[in-house]
């Protein structure tokens, strides 16, 4: 399978032309829209490696991210940044080259945050090898790190190790009435305690927070905060992994808006919806250009970043612009991986590569 990826990529730099690299295309309709030859991953798929003593897992690209989650949980572990599927083909590689996060990433860490080791396939055919399967062997510059939230731009992914963690012994999920403004300033008080909260969500008047850990450290952060028992508490965090919550049910355009915690409410028209303790905050509203610029400005002035998460005109540019001093250190780092410019060309910007990171 390597060889045959190698005369492809090889190929299409000859002649020029753009390669498509897709797994189960779970989330083909994320960044800008995908162009040339399809390249599948699918056929290198399978789990190399996975002790969990060591808590590391090793798969190729095209695995399913079903088939390594139902591996991990027979040892109750996880994938602690809650990688959602959007789909039964979800692969590895996807998680990976997408960096898209679910309710635990705040309190857990990000896609980048787990990235341990990574092989991968350059636009000259040759196989790299950064990082490892141990937590303290990574010696100078992490490009495995790097390659988290690529999109595919810099290389094909063809193997991935990464850091899992143990499931939580006890989970508690609490809801509490308030308005955007109350909730957020209740959550950035409760961010300075010791308490096991692992998702928060605001939403329509109601903060919901799930907290995770200890039998006795959940049950002091229960007594402690209050609250009601929130009810079906699986089903709610689920639909907000995998975007089932009736918020995300409208077709519309769909922001995502990465800000301070500590911001207060942007008064943006269009329905919120809060998640990462006021870190990411989802916003419906127009996709047009003037709409674009007036929400980026007032995001960038609160000290954040938007994305034109799902819908909308994605001429006005689905990332935020990036500074042009970090445009450049992108465009180089394209040059130096993909000198030919292979690989989802124009996926996130004009010849550069890298997503600006959340909660960075």
């Amino acid at each position: 399978m390597i060889e045959q990826f190698r005369a492809r990529i090889l190929a299409a730099g000859a002649a020029g032309t753009a390669l498509r690299l897709r797994g189960g295309g779970t989330k083909d309709w994320y960044g800008q829209a995908p162009a040339g030859e399809l390249l599948d991953t699918r056929a290198y798929a399978g789990i190399v490696d996975y002790e969990p003593t060591e808590l590391v897992i090793t798969a190729r690209c095209g695995t399913p991210l079903a088939e390594i989650e139902a591996a991990l949980a027979e040892k109750r572990q996880m994938l602690a940044f809650e990688p959602p599927h959007f789909g039964p083909g979800a692969t590895i590689g996807g998680v990976v080259a997408s960096a898209l996060s679910g309710p635990r990433r705040a309190s857990a860490g990000a896609v980048r945050d787990f990235m341990l080791g990574a092989v991968l396939m350059d636009g000259k055919g040759e196989v790299l090898t950064f990082g490892g399967q141990v937590m303290k062997n990574v010696a100078g510059y992490d490009v495995s790190r790097l390659l988290a939230g690529s999109l595919g731009t810099l290389g094909l992914i063809l193997q991935v190790s990464l850091k899992v963690l143990p499931l939580p012994l006890c989970v508690a999920s609490l809801r509490f009435e308030a308005d955007e403004i109350a909730a957020l300033r209740m959550l950035n008080e409760w961010a300075g305690r010791p308490l096991p909260i692992s998702a928060s969500c605001w939403h329509d008047g109601a903060l919901s927070v799930r907290l995770s850990g200890a039998d006795a450290a959940v049950a002091a952060a229960r007594r402690e905060l209050g609250g009601e028992e929130l009810a079906d508490a699986a089903a709610f965090w689920a639909s907000l992994r995998e975007q089932t919550h009736a918020f995300f049910a409208d077709a519309g355009p769909l922001w995502r808006l990465s800000l301070p915690p500590a911001a207060s409410a942007i008064i943006l028209k269009g329905e919120h919806l809060v998640e990462w303790g006021g870190a990411q905050r989802w916003l419906k509203a127009g996709g047009d250009a003037a709409t674009a610029a007036g929400i980026r400005g007032s995001v960038a002035a609160a000290g954040g970043h938007a994305v034109l998460f799902r819908g909308g005109d994605k001429g006005v540019g689905v990332f935020h612009p990036l500074a042009p001093a970090v445009a450049g250190i992108h465009q180089r780092l394209k040059l130096a991986f993909d000198p030919a410019g292979v690989f989802n060309p124009g996926r996130m910007y004009p010849a550069v590569s890298v997503q600006p990171d959340l909660l960075s």
